[in-house]
């Protein structure tokens, strides 16, 4: 399998450009749309998509989030469509996809069939936000051996050891969390970041993207002087709420141009 977020970095780091990641919801209204809208994204300048496996109890997430989640399930989303619909439409797309979530469904379709299964699926990593590296034995060798990358998480709290921790049994990139607190916008990017981010990287051999309660373009180029990515979620999320069809299609294109031409008109 090809290391498809390695080879995303490496461009984007000979290109001085960092990388857009970019959240939105499976299933969120309905797994076509997210079928429709993976391709466009990529067209309009996401680096790495993450897809949100909708979850009952998402606690880490805000309100935006959590009623994405809510749509996804009404409308009978399940982590078997979820690898079903990337599946099919992985063919048409260049860039990596990330399964974000939480443990419970991975657990319950079993770790192995779903390193399996996700990776012949043309997934190329899982981000669990409930699952810390000390608790994932189960799941890093079966990722490892059907090449699947295992992001975890660092926040503003993190000590030494879980930085020394996560450095160790973390592939793909690093997801570094801005803010303590849920997913959502914020008026502002916190003060410290530039303190935090440089001692992360000093330590970390793996690429740093940083989100949570990054929403403009204006935000996003800020964050990209200091990580190698930024990812932006609810922002997109909230215009699933407000748009549908061609017109959602077209507002989450436009505001993902939009990011995109704020960190690359920083990055140059």
């Amino acid at each position: 399998m090809t290391d498809r977020i390695q080879r995303r970095f490496k461009q984007l780091q000979a290109a001085h450009t960092p990388a857009l990641v970019t959240f939105i919801t499976a299933g969120d209204p309905d797994l076509a749309t997210t079928a429709r809208l993976l391709p466009l994204l990529e067209q309009a300048g996401s680096d790495i998509i993450e897809l949100g496996i909708p979850f009952s109890d998402p606690m880490a997430d805000g309100p935006t989030i959590q009623r994405a989640s809510e749509r996804a399930l009404a409308a009978g989303t399940t982590l078997t469509k979820v690898l079903e619909m990337v599946r099919q439409v992985r063919s048409q797309l260049s860039v990596p996809i990330i399964l974000m979530g939480y443990s419970n469904p991975i657990y319950a379709y079993g770790w192995q069939r779903f390193a399996t299964d996700a990776a012949a699926a043309g997934v190329d990593g899982l981000l669990l936000v409930d699952l810390p590296p000390e608790e994932a034995h189960e799941l890093l060798p079966a990722a490892k051996a059907a090449g699947l990358k295992v992001i975890f998480l660092l926040t503003p709290t993190s000590d030494q050891a879980r930085i020394s921790q996560v450095s160790r049994f973390g592939s793909g990139f690093i997801y570094y969390v801005t803010v303590t607190g849920v997913t959502g916008t914020r008026e502002a990017v916190a003060s410290s970041l530039a303190a935090d981010l440089t001692r992360i990287r000093q330590q970390i051999k793996l690429p740093v993207v940083a989100g949570f309660g990054i929403s403009t373009p204006q935000q996003a180029a800020q964050v990209a002087g200091l990580a190698d990515g930024v990812v932006v979620g609810s922002a997109i999320v909230k215009l699933f709420e407000q748009h549908q069809g061609e017109q959602l299609a077209d507002q989450v294109c436009q505001l993902v141009g939009s990011l995109k031409q704020g960190m690359t008109a920083t990055a140059h």
